[in-house]
């Protein structure tokens, strides 16, 4: 049984919601705490056993090739001053075992177009596609896309991570339908992108991580351009899930939209306060300076 080991991160879009500051600094790089985006999404890929990293890159994101190179210069410069924590810090960017690499999207076309970019290096496995913008956090227990690979272990067939959202925020997602409401675990029956809350068929939204067959790349392929020239993933899962079964899995944890400014803010509150360095100190400043109730969360 074929193990799922690639993982696709399209990383290729301009992150417009965040200028100036991602003009010349890919968004992917925006640091939650001390870490950027891309490597907590790396590093729940790690955790469910991925090994080959497969980066949809464009234009400005060289810094993310850099981040996950090996910076000699640095770690001789840490280790001729005994730095040897921040040392073992860089050195952990980029985990044994794991290889990284970077396709060029010439041009901006869509999710679906990403995903394609990297269908010779994928090949006939089944793979997962991670967005960075989606910052999934299970502090303690199972990252979400280890939550999936187990389902896709059990299932075989591309798996959709999912979520219940509130019904007029329909039109921000994508929305399935499936054919019973019960359960973690529920087979697709229908998929339509960003419906107005009266039109939506269930508040299920996927949100940005997926497990997917080798035979989604055709129906990439046999999709139309939609507006702005775009393919859209949503448009080849609607046509996947006709001939094969795509299961919809409510996962365990919380997700942060650090694709937008509040949910990048929360995500670095929450987190801070569970940071082992400055949780205490953001805590006590946090009630000193709003009053409120709020606890050092800390890691489990």
């Amino acid at each position: 049984m074929k193990k799922v080991t690639k993982a696709v991160f399209p990383v290729a879009g301009m992150g417009t919601r965040f200028l100036p500051a991602t003009k010349a600094s890919p968004k992917e790089m925006l640091p939650i705490v001390d870490k950027p985006l891309i490597q907590y999404a790396v590093e729940e890929a790690v955790a469910a056993g991925i090994t080959d990293m497969i980066f949809i890159t464009g234009r400005t994101k060289r810094s993310i090739e850099d981040h996950f190179d090996k910076a000699y210069e640095l770690e001789t410069e840490l280790e001729a001053r005994g730095k040897n924590e921040l040392l073992e810090i860089v050195k952990k960017t980029v985990p044994k075992g794991v290889n990284c690499i970077y396709i060029r999207q010439s041009e901006a076309l869509g999710l679906g177009h990403a995903v394609l970019c990297a269908s010779h290096v994928v090949s006939d496995e089944a793979f997962a596609v991670i967005l960075a913008d989606d910052l999934l956090d299970n502090p303690g227990s199972s990252s979400v896309m280890q939550q999936m690979v187990g389902v896709y272990n059990y299932h075989r067939c591309s798996v959709l991570g999912t979520m219940n959202v509130p019904r007029e925020e329909t039109r921000q997602y994508g929305i399935v339908s499936t054919e019973n409401q019960n359960g973690d675990v529920q087979r697709v029956t229908g998929i339509i992108e960003k419906p107005k809350p009266a039109d939506a068929p269930t508040t299920q939204a996927v949100v940005g991580r997926y497990i997917l067959t080798p035979r989604i790349f055709d129906h990439i392929r046999a999709l139309k351009p939609g507006a702005g020239g775009e393919y859209q993933l949503t448009d080849a899962i609607a046509s996947l899930l006709k001939e094969e079964a795509v299961l919809s899995y409510q996962f365990q944890g919380v997700r942060y939209d650090c694709g937008s400014k509040m949910g990048y803010l929360k995500a670095t509150i929450e987190l801070g306060l569970r940071h082992h360095e400055i949780g205490e100190e953001l805590s006590s400043y946090l009630n000193e300076r709003f009053g409120a109730a709020v606890t050092k969360k800390k890691d489990k």
